[in-house]
This record gives structure tokens, sequence and C-alpha cells, in this order.
């Protein structure tokens, strides 16, 4: 990760200290684990900032490990998104990216070794009985008809489950722990199931796959592991964690003993954050795309405009605590507003124009104006903007009267351009509908940068010269969810999609530097910071609206 200082201490950097302290770990690593099921999320980006920058901090190591254990749901699209958007973000992992279906041989002896020992079973019940005999919070489970079978009897029908002879749903290996435990994970929970499905890195060499919880651990303990950091929602699942590790002392040799600790998710309102709610918008249409920019993925935000800085400072904003909490979204448009504040250069952009004639400008001359590229940052220079004697401006700033309050061109009133002149609306022409349609002025040649005596501009407005405007079409985003929990609004999530979350504008201007070569991200002056959308090119330009100058929803 990106290099930070002074990193707010948190109860796992506590532990750590602790156990350096102790003299139980040489070395940290950590590990982000994500399922290839689907893009990642914002509440990733959290993780993925805990686990990397603590190896970076304690001068350890993060693995990137694909936890592929149920290939039915997974892509090797979702496998390359997954790492392009860590390394965006900042997560640089050591040594080769790992594949929970690495270890599969090595979890398949683990599981033979579990049912030599007594402690695993091959049970024949349907899923239904399965459900049934689990039992429920109130309720204890009861142990399964097949849950005595000798160990040899389970031994054979593993490996009939390995050479492919039952049916998916046909049968299954469960550890032998608890059915009367008040923590349901405990309560014989499957270790492998029969999946007739090809995986993505093993081909067809597997029709039986290990379960999350039966692989994390194995995976977590065979690269060696420390800290196996999670989300608080698999804090029940801690007792399972460990069992398994347990389970195997003295069975299998493993290089450590790992740990799982649980922390808060992130959870954000006017989003949701689930893969197969996301998945669902994208199925469904609402969306365009996984990387659609009112989505809450890495990919979303990236084509947003977003910055990997913006978003890791948003993760140190909120820190890491143990209670689970809801931020506003508005933190994180925040941080993404200050971080472009300082680094986006600026231009300008006429979203909804209108023609300004200057019936006193030399026929035919064009001036190169020098405007700063970001007024409060002289490092980044400036930048060159041509002006010719007809220019659009936004149809806001023009009206034919307005009160005091009204800091834009008015008939009869004078008004500066940007880094340019000062103008005075003379007259105006109407369409048939009555709207206007060209402004006609004068300019004073003596205003360059200063403003002579007699003169009282109402403000400053933006403008591109008709003759250099580059036209692009420019899309406006809102938040995509009108409820701060679209999944509790009436309707459910989908009941709660804004319907005006996307607005797309054609025909608007933008001066040349918006679309010269190396040009990403923007200010457009007054209205608001945007980005370069993946479909832009320099023919026909269009730009995101990443986030407004103030917050405005």
């Amino acid at each position: 990760m990106t290099e930070r200082v002074d990193t707010p201490t948190n109860f796992i950097r506590q532990i750590i200290d602790k156990d350096i302290a102790e003299g139980k770990h040489t070395k940290i690593i950590t590990r982000f684990p994500p399922e290839p099921n689907g893009y990642l999320h914002v509440g990733h980006a959290k993780s993925i900032c805990l686990n990397f920058n603590i190896a970076r901090d304690y001068q350890g190591d993060c693995h990137l490990r694909f936890d592929d254990t149920n290939p039915s749901n997974e892509s090797l699209e979702y496998v390359e998104s997954i790492k392009d958007n860590v390394r965006w973000l900042g997560g640089e992992w050591d040594g080769p990216v790992r594949y929970a279906s690495d270890y599969f041989d090595e979890l398949y002896e683990c599981a033979v070794k579990l049912i030599n020992a007594g402690l695993a079973y091959v049970d024949n019940q349907s899923p239904e009985e399965i459900a049934e005999y689990r039992g429920n919070f109130t309720t204890p489970g009861r142990n399964s008809p097949y849950r005595e079978r000798p160990v040899a009897e389970n031994l054979q029908l593993f490996e009939d489950m390995r050479a492919g002879k039952f049916e998916p749903g046909k049968a299954v290996l469960r550890a032998k722990i608890d059915m009367a435990s008040p923590n349901m994970n405990l309560r014989d929970p499957i270790l492998y199931r029969v999946l007739n499905v090809p995986h993505h890195q093993t081909g067809d060499k597997w029709c039986i796959y290990p379960m999350y919880d039966f692989t994390h651990p194995i995976s977590d303990a065979i690269e060696g592991i420390t800290h196996s950091l999670c989300t608080l929602e698999f804090e029940a699942h801690r007792p399972l964690y460990d069992w398994v590790l347990d389970s195997l002392e003295g069975l299998h040799e493993f290089p450590s003993r790992p740990r799982q600790y649980e922390f808060a998710r992130l959870n954000l309102n006017y989003t949701v954050t689930s893969k197969r709610r996301l998945k669902q918008l994208v199925d469904e249409g609402i969306v365009e795309s996984w990387d659609d920019p009112r989505m809450p993925t890495i990919s979303g935000m990236r084509r947003r405009g977003y910055t990997p800085e913006a978003i890791q400072n948003f993760c140190q904003m909120i820190g890491v605590a143990r209670a689970d909490s809801v931020v506003d979204v508005s933190m994180l448009e925040s941080a993404v507003r200050d971080d472009l504040n300082k680094n986006a250069p600026r231009a300008m952009c006429v979203l909804n124009p209108i023609k300004v004639v200057i019936t006193n400008w030399p026929e035919g001359k064009t001036e190169i104006l020098t405007i700063a590229v970001h007024p409060q940052n002289e490092s980044m220079g400036e930048r060159e903007v041509p002006m010719s004697g007809e220019l659009w401006i936004d149809r806001d700033d023009f009206r034919e009267e307005a009160n005091k309050k009204y800091k834009r061109l008015v008939l009869g009133g004078a008004v500066r351009l940007r880094g340019g002149y000062v103008i005075t609306a003379n007259e105006f022409e109407q369409d048939a509908e009555g709207n206007v349609t060209t402004v006609y002025c004068t300019y004073d040649e003596n205003t360059l940068g200063v403003n002579p005596e007699g003169y009282k501009p109402r403000g400053v407005i933006h403008w591109v010269s008709a003759k250099h405007a580059v036209d692009a079409e420019v899309r406006l985003y809102e938040r995509l969810f009108l409820e701060a929990s679209p999944d509790r609004a009436e309707g459910g999530m989908l009941g709660s999609v804004n319907p005006e979350s996307l607005k797309v504008l054609s025909g608007c201007k933008v001066e040349p530097s918006a679309v010269a070569e190396g040009a990403e991200r923007f200010q457009f002056e007054r209205e608001g910071y945007f980005c370069h959308d993946t479909t832009s090119t320099p023919e026909a330009p269009v730009f995101n609206l990443t986030v407004s100058l103030r917050e405005s929803f």
C-alpha cells in the first residue's frame, strides 16, 4: 500500500503488538481472501487497506488468496477484476497469487485424516433432512442416522464421492462435533459436498469441493498466516475455525497455527454491499454493469473518477472497530471531494449552452488566454485557453431581469468571464418557445485581469470559445438509492432505486485542454468534479460526474 504516516492504532494492532512483545511471531503475515464470485465493493476496500497496511507497517507479508471453493458461482472474469482492483487500490501482495484450489489435494488428505480419527463421517440424508435434523436456535439438533458409521465405511464412501459415484445432494462429508451445541455452526457442519461442475483453476479434476469453513483455516495454516482478519459476521464461525485446526493437531503438520480476529464490516447508508444484491442490479438491468459508476464496486468507483488515495483516506477516517455501525456515505464523498480539490486540474465545460456573440470583437481574431491549471497550486502550471468573438455560456448564467442576489449575466449588466474579460449584455434573441438562443454582448479590452474604475461585474461565469469548443456527452449521477437503508424500503431494494440516478446531457461544450492527451480528472469550474468515462475518445469525449462541489443530495 501507499506509504502513510501516523496510522492510528486499533484493537487489531494492539493484539499484534502484544503478540510480538511476547515473542509469538517473528514475522506478521496477513491475507486478503476474496471469493471470485463477483466484483469487489467498497466494503472490501476496508479489508484490503487493513490487511495490506498491517503487513507493510510491521514489515511482514500479505497474501492475495482466492477462496475458490464454489465453482458454480465463480469465473475468471471475477478473478482478473479482483487482481486489477487490489493493485489499483495500492495492494502489493507477496509471492504469487494464491488459490484455495492450490490446496485441494492437501485438504482432501486432511479430511481423510479426520475420518480416520473418527471426527468426520459421510451422511446420505437429503438436504431437507439435514436441515430438519439440525434444529434451530431454540431446538437442539438430532444425530444423523449415519453418524456412527464405521471408519472403513466412511473412507470408502468418501472415496466414492470423489470418484463421482454420487449425484449432488446424495452424500456429504460432515464433521462430528456436537448436534446439541448452542452454536449452530458446530452442529456437525458439512465439510465436503458433491458438485459436478468444472473449476476455473483445476478443470475437471474434482467433482467434490470443500466448504469455506473447512478450507479457510487450513489454507491459513498452510500459508503461515499469523493473523486471519475477518469481518464480524464470521465471529460465530471462529469456534469451527479453531476446531478444524485443533482436531488436525498431531494428525497433520502445518507451518503455523493462525488465529482469527473479527472487525466490524463497512456499512454505508444509501448503499448495498451484498454481492448477491449487486449481481441482481446487473442481471435485472437496473445498472449497466458491475462497473457502472453508480455501483459501490471498486470498478464502479474507479469509473466514476474516485482516486485510490481518497478511498484509502476514507478507510483510515472510519477506523477499525469491534462494533458494527453505519457510516454516512457523505463521508466517502467528502474524502473524494477533498482529494480532488487538492489535485484535480481545472477546466471549463458548459453543460447547457447558449451562444454569446461579442459584437465588438475584432473579426476573425483568436486570442490565447493563460489561465492557472489550479488556482491554489502554482506547481501545476498554466493552460492556454483560446477565446474568440463567439462563446458558449450556461443557460442558467443569463437572465433578462434578476435581483441583486443573482451574481451572473443580466441584460444591461456586466460579468467577468473566468480568466478573461468583462462583458456587458446588450440584447438577446429567443426561439418560438421563448427560450434564449443568443445573447449579444460587448467586451472591454482593458479588463483582462483587472477591474477598471466604473465596472461593477456581478460575478464570474465560465465559458468556452464556440470556435474551439469540443462537443461532449456528460453523465450526471446521483445516488442509486433514495432510502438510507435500501433493503428496508417499501418494496425492498428495487423499490428504493432512484429513477433520477443518471441524467445524460449531449452537446455539452468543453475547452480543448479537457480532451488533451493524458487528461483524466477535472474540476469543471462551478460545476463539479468529472472524469473521462471508459468509453470516452478524443473524437467523442464522455465525462462522468464524480462528485459535486458540495454535498447536494
